[in-house]
């Protein structure tokens, strides 16, 4: 059994209501819920909530249920992986014992169900606890700057100042999008990025929503790929 949890806290603090937010006509989990409907790898979505509108929208959009998320685990230190963890205990009590359990994050819109359908592929070839997206950086982060107390500039890594771009190491981070994991990897709380593999997607398709211009930025590139139609 596969299932999709999607951990949607209502609290958040930068982008008010940002789980429900509007994006382009429609609230943003939506979005996500569709492409995981659209993969067809699921037998169940679910969004673990603390938030009643949050519940009632991912009904509206196709979650099949959602599971309370307790107080404990709804403030602004926790953590993905107790999150999900916690959901699981709770299918469990009730009967159901999933395989592989995909965490996709509520603010995601540029989620792609392909990438969800391959990347549970590899999951399932290889003895690993988790598998999710990764993208290059855009620019070498060892030759990243900082302001001094004043207005000049420096080097994070000076020894790389005079180092040609194209000789340095490529660095990847987190696209911020989805995690698949064994169900007994999330209930044993295994760390998720210590315990992993990647799967590179194009940074052209990555945007962490964290301010209000990441909104726009993805509301641009939404628009661009032409996903709302």
């Amino acid at each position: 059994m596969n299932i999709a949890l999607i951990p949607a806290r209502g609290g958040s603090k930068r982008i008010p209501k940002k789980n429900i937010k509007d994006f382009l006509g429609k609230p943003v989990i939506s979005w996500v819920i569709r492409e995981l409907i659209d993969s067809k790898v699921f037998d169940k979505i679910i969004v673990s909530t603390d938030d009643d509108d949050i519940a009632k929208i991912s009904k509206k959009y196709g979650a099949d249920r959602v599971i309370k998320r307790p107080v404990d685990l709804s403030d602004d230190l926790t953590t993905t992986v107790p999150v999900i963890a916690h959901s699981i205990s709770v299918l469990n009590s009730e009967g159901y014992y999933p395989d592989y359990v995909c965490c996709a994050y509520p603010c995601a819109p540029l989620i792609y169900s392909a990438d969800i359908i391959k990347s549970l592929k590899i999951l399932k070839s290889k003895n690993i606890n988790y598998i999710y997206p990764v993208t290059e950086y855009t620019h070498p982060i060892q030759r990243a700057l900082k302001f001094k107390k004043n207005i000049e500039l420096e080097f994070f890594f000076s020894e790389y100042e005079l180092t040609r771009t194209q000789d340095l190491e490529k660095a990847f981070h987190d696209a911020g999008q989805f995690y698949w994991g064994k169900a007994s990897s999330w209930v044993g709380q295994k760390r998720m990025h210590s315990n992993s593999i990647g799967m590179i997607i194009p940074n052209w398709r990555v945007v962490d929503i964290d301010t209000v211009d990441d909104w726009i930025k993805a509301e641009m590139i939404y628009k661009q790929l032409n996903k709302g139609n």
